[in-house]
This record gives C-alpha cells, structure tokens and sequence, in this order.
C-alpha cells in the first residue's frame, strides 16, 4: 500500500513555510476557525484576481493577511477602495470589531508557474463543458513554456458526463516527489458541473530548492581560498580547481 503525504507538508521548513504563523495558548481553536474561513471568503470572492496564496500573521490585537495574486489591481481597485471594503467585510463576518486588520497585497511573478492559479483556469473551463483532455493539454503547455521542469495534472469523476466516473492522468516533463530538496507546487480543488464534481490535482516542478545563504557562503569561501592561492604566488589551475571543488 502506498503511502500519501500532501507535497507542501512533507517541504516544511525548506521551499515551503506556515500559511498561518502566529501564537495562542487559550484561543487557539477560535483562531483557526478564523484563519480558514477568512482564507475561503478571499478565494471564493476575489477568484477573478487569480489568488495564488493567503499568509495570515498574528500579533496583539493586529492580524496581517498577506494576499498574492495575478491580479492585483481587482483588488485593490480605486484609491485602494477595494482594500478598505474588503477590511470592513472581515470585520463584520469573522473578526471581532477591536482587530486591527492589515492587508497586503503582491503580485504574483509567473502565473503559469502558480498551482491554485493553474487549478482556477482548468475549474472554469471544466465548468464552461470545454472537453478535458484539451484543457489539461492546454494548461501543461502553459507550464512547460514558462520554463517548469515539469507538471502533472489528474481529473476524477464523471468526465464529459459519462455514467461511471474515472481518473485521468497527464504529465509531462519530471516530478520528483520523494526528493526533499524539488520544489513541488502543488495544489488541488474541484469543478461543479452539472453531473457532478470533478476533483483537480495538479503538481508543478519548478528545479531544486537550495539554501540561498548555504550558497552563498560556499561561494564566499572558494573566492577567499583562490585569493590566498595567487596572494601566495601559486597561480596554479590544477590547484584551483581543487579549492572551489
């Protein structure tokens, strides 16, 4: 039997932190009921602007909801209006009145490159009857044309309306999901058709994920080693080659 684990948890720590980050001892089980419904309310009401991820921090008495999207100007809209109506409805449904809510919103780089983006465009073109081998086909050329190493995208239930639901799989490039150090987007949703839900999985490889500062230092010390090697007089390329190794 093989054994499942969610890609994003399993990267903890590496190419992937907490969604939620913030302390409580007493109010631990309001808080996150808080953060979950304040995370669907933003993806079901503002899926237009193409949301990639919500980040909700936590001090006393503040909370901080850090918003990437494709696009952000729908939601900032006019003189930041759509900022300030979306703190007031916040408030209203799931905050208590004395929070202070602040609201950052970022754009997202490559969307091609974003797993819940690549889950919104293939739900909507599931929903508008469009044939779902063309859709997944469609959205992994998308993928591999903004340089992903590789993408893998699944569809189950009653494709194009058929009586007996099925799982259809298409990948292309490589997805390397038992090496810690791949960087896996991965994300999943569903598509409500009038046969029913189709379930969506998709997972994008985007190259290996190293430590910036490791590298860096590494860097740091092969530059210093082959300056001592010429300060000494010993230009020799064998040698060097053996210090930056």
């Amino acid at each position: 039997m093989g054994k499942k684990i969610n890609p994003r948890i399993f990267r903890l720590g590496l190419s992937e932190q907490w969604r939620s980050r913030w302390f409580a001892r007493d109010n631990y089980a309001q808080f996150l009921r808080e953060d979950i419904e304040i995370r669907n309310y933003i993806k079901k009401e503002l899926a237009i602007a193409g949301i990639d991820s919500v980040l909700i921090e936590r001090n006393r008495g503040e909370i901080i909801i850090n918003i990437k999207a494709a696009k952000p100007g729908l939601i900032i809209g006019r003189g930041g209006a759509g900022i300030e109506e979306l703190k007031k409805k916040l408030v209203n449904k799931y905050l208590n009145i004395k929070t202070k809510v602040n609201i950052n919103i970022n754009e997202v780089s490559n969307p091609n490159l974003s797993s819940p983006i690549l889950v919104q465009s293939i739900r909507e073109d599931i929903e508008k009857r469009m044939p779902f081998r063309r859709v997944m086909k469609q959205n992994i050329e998308k993928v591999m044309k903004a340089r992903g190493q590789g993408v893998k995208i699944i569809l189950a239930g009653r494709l194009n309306g058929v009586e007996i639901a099925r799982q259809e799989t298409l990948s292309k490039g490589k997805i390397p999901l038992s090496t810690l150090r791949a960087n896996i987007d991965y994300s999943r949703g569903a598509a409500a058709t009038i046969y029913g839900k189709i379930g969506i999985k998709v997972w994008i490889y985007k190259g290996e994920y190293f430590d910036k500062k490791s590298a860096d230092s590494k860097k740091e010390k092969t530059t210093l080693k082959t300056t001592k090697l010429f300060s000494e007089g010993k230009p020799n390329i064998e040698a060097i080659k053996k210090e930056s190794k």
